[in-house]
């Protein structure tokens, strides 16, 4: 990215700024002190009438005059954080391209290289079948980034359009365990309702299957432990449900934990993680949840003490039939 050159900096724009309002602030009030000390001066010599002079008015424009300015200081105040946050969001976007680009080529190179392999040799057929299957692998990845990307901008301009259906979220998480089990084949995932009975919530089952898979391979990406492990755990608090994420990966710094639901923003691993991702992971799982009527927030203890994510959402009541 183009550096800006330092005298365009917006920190040195306001700085100039500010000493130049304040310079001009000083010789306005040292040309009136002067000019008044004077035309004083010169009404005792000629004994005139000070009212004549000194009115009312006089203050009135002083008054005016520094409200002027005080606005003026808070334009350019208004401007510099703008002019920050715009450089900010720049930057991030500029991440994000570069990343998305690497989440995009990496498995268009990798099924190339796969093609290539069958067109130019004869496989026999279980190395066909690995070969297929790391394919497939491939193919899931470019749809749930894909998928990721044109859901994001539906929820953003608010023309998604789902359908919300009462139903037992703990029978969801279960059921999306167990179908995407490949996924989370390397991994070690406990499903725990603590209050053992069905836990009926208002969701749009695609997205929240979205915000299932986010906040898991999330859990899974970040941790070098060698063994990933997922615990989710269910409990109930008056009518709301907390849905518990807690992993044994490598945790978040209390500074984190304000800005990882920001869009672009992704934690610095140092290299850590296997893949750069996108930074729109849980910031997507933040809209889904806002969109359920509920809320997330994130814990952890510090670096490499695991992370814990709390998905609270409002419960629906059981009738005496058991219908929702």
């Amino acid at each position: 990215m183009k550096q800006t050159p330092w005298f365009f900096h917006p920190v040195f724009v306001f700085v100039l700024s500010i000493l130049a309002l304040s310079a001009s602030l000083s010789l306005y009030i040292y040309w009136y002190v002067e000019v008044s000390a004077r035309l004083e001066a010169l009404i005792r010599g000629y004994h005139l009438d000070p009212r004549q002079f000194f009115e009312v008015q006089t203050w009135i424009v002083i008054l005016v005059l520094s409200i002027l300015v005080a606005l003026i200081l808070l334009g350019i105040l208004l401007i510099f954080v703008y002019s920050v946050r715009t450089l900010r969001l720049y930057r991030l976007q500029h991440n994000f391209i570069n990343n998305f680009t690497h989440e995009l080529k990496t498995p268009v190179t990798s099924l190339r290289l796969y093609l290539e392999t069958f067109a130019h040799h004869e496989l026999p057929r279980d190395r066909q079948i690995k070969y297929l299957e790391y394919m497939l692998s491939d193919v899931e990845r470019l749809t749930g980034q894909i998928n990721r990307i044109l859901n994001l901008a539906r929820i953003e301009g608010k023309i998604y359009e789902g359908e919300f259906v009462t139903t037992d979220l703990v029978e969801v998480v279960e059921r999306f365990c167990r179908e995407n089990s490949h996924v989370f084949s390397d991994s070690e995932i406990r499903v725990e309702n603590l209050s053992s009975r069905p836990l009926l919530c208002l969701v749009d089952p695609p997205l929240f299957e979205m915000l299932l898979m986010n906040l898991m391979t999330n859990a899974i990406r970040y941790n070098t432990s060698g063994h990933p492990r997922i615990d989710i755990t269910f409990e109930t608090e008056d009518d709301h449900l907390n849905l518990r994420f807690r992993d044994n990966g490598m945790g978040l710094g209390k500074s984190e934990l304000k800005k990882i639901f920001k869009k672009f923003y992704q934690v610095d691993r140092s290299g850590n993680a296997p893949s750069p991702g996108t930074g729109l992971g849980l910031y997507l799982v933040e809209n889904v949840v806002r969109i359920h009527k509920g809320k997330i927030r994130a814990e952890s203890a510090g670096a490499g003490q695991g992370s814990t994510f709390t998905v609270t959402l409002p419960l629906q009541r059981e009738s005496e039939d058991g219908a929702a």
